[in-house]
């Protein structure tokens, strides 16, 4: 093995070894995500709804171990009971009993970080498993001496059993999430394929029924015929009709030769904690707004109604300005292989009001700088509506991941009509772009300075426009039931010169119709409106840069992006062909625009580093990205809209595949680039968040250290209360759906 590939693997074991890329490394970044002073300003009625909030968000947030994958529940049922039973000192003790080096016992606490912080063992950004780096021996053996074996052998074993093999395991199917043979997933039984899930969405889509809040499971019932059962999150389980609720979802229908069975029910004891919190957050409301807004978002985790969900939806948006701002609910298809369904996610933040003010600007300028996007009228919105955008310190962010920023909600129809709302998340920012130029790669030294000076501020507008006006931004052409456009019919097509002939028909979503693609579209549509708006002097100036500062601004802004393009390498995956991360994707696509413009704007060089090894060097001509880029990134947005507006998803697919091929053809040779990239990569960090709990009527906030301890200790205390039966409720839940995956 040459040196170059010896370096992107690690030993596990004496004669084991796993590519770098499964592995987290012990000197992965940690840090506190620190919102206390921002906390404590909050009054105590603020404080109140903010806790609960937080709780519903965190009981919430445990559904998506039963999102990820088969083993993901069982592994944090193991860890969590390892770490209640006795402190982790004492447990240390005990590693070193059995032999584990420091080395390894901090292994292990780092991958019990990383279970944590990615609610599974597959990572939020790039959907990689990760394994222990560690013998798995020398797990086993500190599982078995470990206070909670001697507490409960017989748990401790079937906990191990059920998750020990395939929490190492590397079998091609298991090192990423993804469909049938492409990888592992918990949206989906394990005998699901893509087409069977686009059969199951051409049945949603028919019933009306969102994808939302769904999962689908495939089993052969009495003479061979095929039974999909699509299981609706929900506190309830009665299937039957409910009162007060328009139409009946639940119930069993044949379809194109098989059947489908709707029922409710799933995740429902995490349901009916959800729940009992928002109730209990309702008598701390601020607002009528926010009162009915948790109203609806009750009976939507209730009943399984996602309508309840976007009737909860639209008084938030209507809930402007809010001290505390959250978002609940099954939001984010990222991991979806599909495309359709969501991943529970809730959040609870306060607001940053100088940088507020900044986004409030924008919006207020908004309706001048709309027109400034490629397109023609006719592809914009009748009338912008103007969301609420803020600047918020998080205080809880439940799920597999923290974004730097958010457009919500989801839903097209209410973006559509009602609008939506853009957060930028400022304490997520101020930690996860903060860069030591020694760990800088593929940028000149004179770039690596301004990066570091600008990244920060650069990253700032881009959030901004890529929010703002890049998600908020298009119209997408409906047919509604009744036969009624939302568009003139006989309009042009500004790419092909005819009339449009593709629209969405009723039922139909972008979600639903662009499927595999329409998450990573999407976001290359938002990167390339805020690169392109970026170079607008009047927008800069909202951020507070001007003159030589703002050239600073748009030059590193758009290398940030072409630095992303290469880095966004190591999220393909050259067996299956298959891109893991939406945004990464997309980044890479964008990238391939750029050298595509050709005159020298944008060059990557390969080469051999300082220390012998394989390099790439970055390189943007600053004087023609107003000429050049510009010119390249408006046609290619152009195109983006026009297909997503018209519903064209035979066009934009070939489009966006185009760009999205990773091959080593000369001269770029991208799999060559991308053995480089993972040979100098370096992890995501992970976040350490506070809890907050009630004593003597008041609310304490309790921090913890930036480390993997710090992190384990904040899960283990987060759930101290109820631990034990939340732990028996997903070994339950989990114990169900078992047989759908063979374990």
């Amino acid at each position: 093995m040459n040196e170059a590939a010896r370096r992107r693997f690690d030993f596990v074991g004496q004669d084991k070894m796993v590519d770098s890329q499964y592995l987290l490394p012990n000197d992965i970044g940690i840090s506190l995500l620190d919102c206390k002073d921002a906390f404590q300003l909050l009054s105590k009625e603020e404080k109140l709804y903010a806790h609960y909030i937080s709780r519903a968000s965190w009981y919430g947030g445990l559904v998506v171990l039963l999102q990820t994958s088969p083993e993901s529940p069982a592994i944090y049922v193991l860890l969590q009971k390892l770490f209640r039973a006795q402190p982790l000192p004492q447990l240390q003790e005990r590693a070193t009993a059995v032999g584990m080096t420091c080395e390894e016992y901090q292994a292990f606490l780092v991958y019990a970080a990383g279970v944590y912080s990615n609610m599974g063992n597959y990572k939020s950004f790039g959907d990689t498993k990760f394994v222990p780096n560690l013998p798995q021996e020398k797990l086993k053996e500190l599982v078995w001496q470990s206070k909670a074996f001697e507490k409960n052998p017989d748990e401790m074993e079937r906990l191990w059993q059920v998750c020990g093999d395939l929490m190492f395991s590397l079998e091609d199917r298991q090192k990423q999430l993804g469909l049938g043979a492409k990888g592992t997933t918990a949206y989906f039984s394990g005998n699901c394929d893509l087409k069977d899930a686009e059969l199951a969405q051409k049945f949603l889509d028919f019933k009306g029924i969102s994808a939302y809040n769904t999962r689908l499971f495939k089993t052969v019932g009495d003479g061979g015929k095929t039974i999909y059962e699509v299981r609706l999150a929900s506190v309830i389980k009665d299937d039957a009709p409910l009162k007060g609720e328009s139409g009946n979802q639940c119930g069993v229908y044949e379809f194109e030769g098989v059947t489908f069975k709707v029922s409710r029910g799933d995740y429902s004891p995490l349901m009916k904690k959800v729940v009992e919190n928002l109730e209990k957050a309702k008598d701390h409301a601020s607002t009528p707004n926010v009162e009915k807004m948790l109203l609806h978002y009750n009976r939507s985790f209730t009943t399984g109604s996602i309508d309840a969900h976007k009737e909860g939806s639209k008084h938030w948006i209507r809930d402007e300005g809010p001290i505390v701002e959250s978002y609940i609910g099954f939001i984010e298809s990222y991991r979806d292989p599909y495309g359709s369904r969501g991943e529970f996610e809730g959040f609870v933040a306060v607001v940053n009001k100088d940088m507020s003010a900044k986004f409030t600007q924008l919006v207020a300028s908004a309706e001048r700088l709309l027109p400034q996007l490629p397109w023609p009228q006719h592809f914009e919105k009748d009338r912008f509506l103007k969301p609420d955008f803020t600047s918020l310190d998080v205080l809880t962010f439940a799920g597999s991941g923290i974004p730097a920023g958010i457009n919500i909600p989801n839903y097209d129809d209410i973006r559509q009509t009602v609008g939506f709302k853009n957060v930028s998340l400022g304490n997520v920012l101020a930690v996860a772009y903060h860069t030591q130029k020694e760990k800088l790669t593929f940028l000149e030294d004179n770039d690596k300075d301004l990066y570091i000076k600008w990244k920060g501020p650069s990253f700032e507008v881009q959030v901004g426009l890529h929010e703002l006006l890049g998600h908020g931004s298009g119209k997408l052409f409906v047919q509604d039931d009744k036969g009624k456009f939302n568009f003139d019919t006989g309009l042009v097509n500004p790419e092909t010169g005819e009339e449009v002939k593709t629209w969405y028909k009723q039922g139909e979503t972008w979600d639903s119709k662009f499927s595999t693609i329409a998450s990573t579209y999407e976001e290359c549509r938002a990167e390339c409106v805020g690169l392109y708006l970026c170079l607008s002097r009047e927008i800069l100036k909202i951020f507070s840069h001007e003159g030589a500062d703002a050239d600073d601004v748009i030059y590193v802004n758009w290398l940030t992006m072409v630095r992303a393009g290469v880095l966004g390498l190591e999220f393909y995956t050259p067996e299956t062909q298959k891109w893991r991360q939406a945004h990464m994707q997309a980044r890479f696509v964008i990238l391939r625009v750029l050298l595509e413009a050709g005159e020298g704007l944008v060059t990557v060089r390969q080469t051999t580093g300082g220390d012998g090894k394989p390099d790439a060097i970055i390189t943007l001509d600053r004087e023609k990205i107003a000429t050049v880029g510009k010119a390249a990134i408006e046609a290619f947005l152009r195109k983006l809209q026009v297909y997503k507006s018209t519903a064209d998803v035979e066009a934009g697919r070939a489009l966006y595949s185009s760009y999205s091929r990773v091959t080593d053809a000369e001269p770029e040779r991208y799999l060559t680039l991308r053995h480089t990239v993972l040979l100098r990569k370096e992890s995501r960090k992970m976040f350490v968040q506070a809890n907050t709990r009630i004593e003597g009527g008041d609310i304490q906030f309790q921090s913890y250290e930036a480390s993997a301890a710090g992190l384990i200790s904040s899960f283990v205390e987060r759930f101290s209360e109820d631990g034990d039966e939340l732990e028996t409720c997903l070994q339950e839940l989990s114990c169900r759906d078992s047989k759908h995956w063979g374990i």
